[in-house]
């Protein structure tokens, strides 16, 4: 077992699982809980006894998005603190927000970069948010608990979601995917799955039970030939990611008046008054 702080990595068996561990802030990414994923990530992919990964979150979320605290260019994530107290006091510290970041990546994300092409599976419950949404919509396979809330939030806080929904529209309709860009609705576990962007939807609390049933049946499968087909499907993705990290850069929403005016509404509890500037 490897020694992180904001996230849990093991393997037993062949299958690894990879826990994010901030359950006080809703599992939101700092700086930190990046590298950390990024550390466990490659890990997992150069680690010849670990064949499959299954990705969960600690506590009542998956992933509420982004911190604050380590990223200060972005904007709050409205109404998570009605959800847990333990959010409360992260929204005090900073903010729950978008997925823009990841740091340079670009359209590769999280795991459009890679040797071995292992899958990885998705075990999601609660909020998928931002960066969480962005993080699930990559996983190779997904489980949603019947809690769960997805949302591209970037676009009501005057942002862009485009990486995301480039990923997103790649298994799911891609009208209803351009819905969740342009309006950031919250799309239930039941709706997810009715759609076909998750596999599985599991009563409340037995998501994580599902992906690892999951991953079972991966390990009865040849394991090059998943992977052959892990390559296949994530190439779907990364190119029309890629595109529109290259759009994203140029729109530079972040220093938009509408961008100052969604995070000034947060603070001041009221409804924001956006003017297209």
């Amino acid at each position: 077992m490897s020694a992180y702080e904001t996230i849990s990595y093991e393997v037993s068996d062949r299958v690894a699982h990879l826990e994010f561990n901030r359950p006080d802030a809703l599992n939101a990414l700092t700086n930190q809980m990046e590298s950390e994923i990024r550390e466990a990530l490659l890990e997992f992919d150069l680690d010849e006894q670990a064949w499959v990964l299954v990705l969960s979150g600690k506590g009542k979320a998956f992933c509420a998005g982004v911190d604050l605290r380590s990223h200060t260019s972005f904007a709050i994530d409205k109404g998570e603190a009605e959800r847990s107290a333990g959010a409360v006091e992260a929204l005090k510290k900073g903010h729950i927000g978008g997925a823009q970041h990841l740091r340079g990546t670009g359209g590769e994300g999280w795991l459009g970069r890679t040797v071995n092409y292992k899958p990885v599976i998705g075990a999601v419950h609660g909020f998928a948010l931002g960066g969480g949404a962005h993080i699930a919509a990559e996983c190779d396979l997904l489980v949603v608990s019947e809690d769960t809330q997805m949302a591209i939030s970037e676009t009501t806080l005057g942002m862009s979601g485009s990486r995301t929904w480039a990923k997103i529209k790649t298994f799911m309709p891609a009208k209803l995917a351009s819905e969740m860009l342009l309006t950031g609705r919250r799309f239930p576990g039941a709706e997810l799955y009715r759609l076909g962007l998750a596999n599985r939807l599991t009563p409340n609390g037995k998501h994580l039970e599902a992906a690892m049933e999951l991953a079972q049946q991966l390990l009865a499968a040849p394991p090059l030939a998943v992977r052959d087909g892990v390559r296949v499907t994530r190439k779907q993705w990364v190119n029309l990611a890629a595109d529109m990290d290259a759009q994203m850069q140029l729109s530079r929403l972040h220093l938009t008046e509408d961008f100052k005016e969604a995070s000034r509404a947060f603070a001041e509890k009221r409804k924001p008054v956006f003017k297209a500037r």
